[in-house]
């Protein structure tokens, strides 16, 4: 009689064990079912916010591009500081290095006096020029040194520099003049030079012999 009665007692332990079990799972249908509602009365209540929207085409898509560096002139630099370890200097006389004669004339160490004399007769074509005339101090020694680089760039051996003869100046002195062939002698381009003859400018003028480029 026993057995029978540990029989009832465990079924009876198995059914509260399964109604347990269905309680426990209805819990959770109903959680679920509550957070999904939850979950849409909240997307509900933001689109009503926002209003009505539309999707971006692919068309209006913007591409952002990171601006590029702009190219470092290099060459002009470079040329920027040639130019400025090739600037000429005021303070710089020719009677302090070079020896000169009554006409003026330049001839760099190595070159003979037949060179010269070849000059004032005009044994070289003149083969460009550059007039000074009424620039101030700073702008012909400017000038006169980008002329120069320019001339040697070009393969010209002969050229004319116009100083002029200084009558406007103050005191009718020829400054431009004294100060052109001081530059002149600090120029690696230059090798010799000379006054010019009468046709070509006189006194007003140096006819400049360049090295080959």
């Amino acid at each position: 009689m026993s057995r029978p009665l540990k029989d009832f007692s465990a079924l009876k332990s198995l059914r509260k064990d399964l109604k347990a079990q269905e309680e426990a799972r209805l819990a959770a249908e109903v959680e679920r079912q509550r957070v999904e509602a939850l979950a849409r009365q909240e997307a509900d209540l933001f689109r009503r916010s926002i209003g009505e929207v539309t999707p971006l085409s692919s068309q209006d898509t913007i591409v952002v591009q990171t601006p590029r560096p702009l190219p470092i002139p290099r060459q002009h630099l470079a040329d920027e500081q040639a130019a400025l370890q090739e600037s000429l200097s005021d303070e710089f006389t020719i009677e302090t290095l070079l020896d000169t004669d009554e006409d003026l004339s330049y001839a760099r160490q190595g070159i003979g006096q037949d060179v010269l004399r070849k000059m004032r007769r005009g044994h070289w074509v003149i083969q460009g020029q550059l007039d000074l005339h009424g620039l101030r101090s700073d702008e012909a020694r400017e000038a006169l040194g980008e002329f120069l680089r320019a001339s040697v760039k070009r393969g010209w051996r002969c050229v004319r520099v116009i100083h002029g003869k200084g009558l406007g100046s103050v005191n009718k002195e020829p400054v431009l003049k004294r100060k052109v062939r001081n530059w002149l002698v600090q120029k690696d381009e230059v090798i010799a030079f000379c006054q010019a003859r009468a046709a070509d400018g006189g006194a007003g003028a140096l006819i400049v012999l360049l090295r080959a480029s």
